[in-house]
């Protein structure tokens, strides 16, 4: 293993909280904010369509995960995941 690879697991935690942004393609109904961990539900309208982006605090990868599979069954393409911030 690397002094990269030894930074990279140092700075990057798949068990602690972080606030994540996620972009997906079309307006997800802000009724499922809830659902959606209560992120934080902003729109945009870009050439392709309708863009909807999701910012908030997730526990740990696996809420993350669960998220993500929430947007999935909602038909949504997934166009950006970014963890913002890691110190809260």
């Amino acid at each position: 293993m690397s002094a990269t690879d030894d930074n990279i697991k140092s700075t990057f935690s798949f068990s602690k909280p972080a606030i994540y942004q996620i972009k997906v393609l079309g307006k997800v109904p802000s009724s499922w904010s809830e659902r959606l961990s209560g992120m934080d539900l902003s729109y945009r309208n870009k050439k392709s369509g309708v863009e909807t982006t999701l910012i908030g605090k997730m526990s740990d990868q696996a809420q993350l995960s669960g998220l993500l599979i929430s947007l999935y069954e909602l038909h949504m393409s997934v166009l950006s995941v970014e963890k913002l911030n890691t110190n809260i």
